[in-house]
């Protein structure tokens, strides 16, 4: 019998699918419960029934799990962004540890070693980036939040407790003056208002602030009382922007940007790579998470002064660059010109030996490695660090074909990374081991690093 919507049902959750949600069974369909906890004896109410599959919330925790802990957000439920938040942290290394030995074995049918996860040095506060949508609490009031999952009303959020407090109170702040100055936030429904998002960026280790503005036009009534009582109240931010962008867009940033204040960027480090970030620059938003993650990729990359790197979806080249003083030469591929631009400059701040020894190329990863392999270019080891779709095959085949005795592929997204490896292992390159690395706690998400060898 299928189920009914709103109907109440004794569950206990028995395991966590990928996607965060608490999965138990009735009459062997497997029901999805967001912010369960494997453990948990509920009461669920069904929202929406998929003849296989059903969708349900908690209508009642009856006999909360061992691993269940009181939540310290008032909004995590609605904006969902933290979805494990419910969880003890060990219980939620332990599921993640889960999440990418399941992936290798199920669906990339591979019995390899995964090594213990490594748990982020930070489990709050530690993101460098936050862009925070602008709007109207239920009093009419600016304020900035989240968007709740899959809609667009914002779900105030004057604490995000994933962003060092700083850059929530510097948001706080600047709503406080939309208001004093009655600068409106724009609305998605009318047209109408000016303020979209707060973008803020702040270096880990420079602690340098980047407050971006993201309006429908150019033009900020009040810039420059607003710019003095913000650099008066956080001397750390170094530089203001206004970014514009006027379309009816889901996409946060528009192409033009202007400096209110200061050089337009701030600058950090990451693995001693010296970074200039902007608005546009893609960067890992947990800084002391990136550099354990990056560490393991060069221990398994492991490069001698004979060795030639060549790293694809470089990035602004932060990755290869971190190995760069222990190799020949260094050779990155991104397909986004700012990036490798970016990957450039962070090259020459390094000094002329590095800057000497490094070459980026603007070209997509499959066919920048196509033309490096018929051009004869032969690297000693090969970097993959691909989005969440992973590798495509064009770029996997020019891999095998330039023949690199080591590959060390970064994955944000276990599935493909097991997918792209079984692949890799048809064609001569045996998966190591695998090593998990927490890079967004409290969130689904999971990293992982995997080392090949030629066969």
């Amino acid at each position: 019998m299928p189920l009914q919507k709103n109907q109440i049902l004794p569950l206990s959750i028995e395991s966590l699918s990928s996607d965060g949600s608490g999965v138990a069974r009735w009459e062997g369909e497997a029901v999805f419960v967001p912010g369960a906890v494997p453990g948990d004896a509920l009461r669920v109410r069904i929202v929406k029934d998929c003849k296989r599959y059903a969708f349900g919330i908690i209508e009642e925790v009856v006999t909360p799990s061992p691993d269940r802990i009181p939540l310290d957000c008032p909004v995590a439920g609605p904006c969902g962004g933290c979805c494990l938040r419910q969880m003890d942290y060990a219980a939620e290394l332990r599921e993640k540890q889960g999440f990418v030995a399941d992936a290798f074995r199920r669906i990339g049918g591979l019995e390899l070693p995964v090594l213990p996860i490594l748990p982020s040095p930070e489990v709050d506060r530690y993101r460098n980036k936050v862009q925070f949508p602008v709007g109207r609490d239920k009093n009419g009031k600016v304020c900035i939040g989240f968007y709740a999952g899959r809609t667009h009303r914002i779900v105030p959020c004057p604490d995000c407790l994933l962003q060092p407090g700083i850059l929530n109170e510097i948001a706080n702040a600047l709503c406080g003056l939309f208001e004093q100055y009655g600068i409106p936030p724009y609305d998605e429904e009318s047209g109408k208002g000016l303020i979209r998002h707060i973008f803020l960026r702040r270096g880990a280790h420079s602690g340098q602030i980047m407050v971006c503005l993201v309006c429908t036009k150019p033009a900020l009534p009040h810039a420059e009382e607003i710019t003095a009582e913000l650099l008066r109240r956080f001397p750390a931010v170094t530089t203001l922007l206004i970014n514009c962008n006027d379309q009816k867009t889901n996409v946060i940033l528009g192409q033009k940007t202007l400096t209110l204040y200061g050089p337009g960027y701030i600058e950090d480090t990451l693995c001693g790579v010296p970074v200039r970030l902007g608005p546009l620059s893609f960067y890992q938003v947990n800084t002391l998470g990136a550099e354990q993650l990056y560490g393991v990729a060069a221990k398994y990359a492991a490069p001698t002064a004979e060795d030639l790197v060549l790293d694809l979806y470089c990035g602004m080249g932060t990755i290869g660059l971190s190995m760069a003083e222990q190799c020949r030469a260094l050779v990155g591929v991104e397909i986004v010109p700012e990036a490798i631009e970016s990957a450039k400059q962070n090259a020459a701040r390094m000094g002329k030996a590095i800057a000497q020894k490094s070459r980026f190329l603007c070209a997509d990863a499959g066919q920048a490695a196509q033309q490096l392999a018929a051009e004869g270019l032969k690297p000693d080891i090969i970097l993959l660090d691909p989005p969440r779709k992973g590798c495509d095959e064009a770029t996997l085949s020019a891999v095998v074909e330039m023949a690199p005795r080591r590959l060390v592929y970064v994955s944000c997204n276990p599935s493909t990374a097991a997918r792209d490896a079984a692949w890799l292992q048809e064609r001569g390159y045996r998966a190591q081991q695998v090593q998990p690395v927490d890079m967004f706690p409290r969130t689904k998400h999971v990293e992982c690093v995997v080392s090949f060898s030629k066969q």
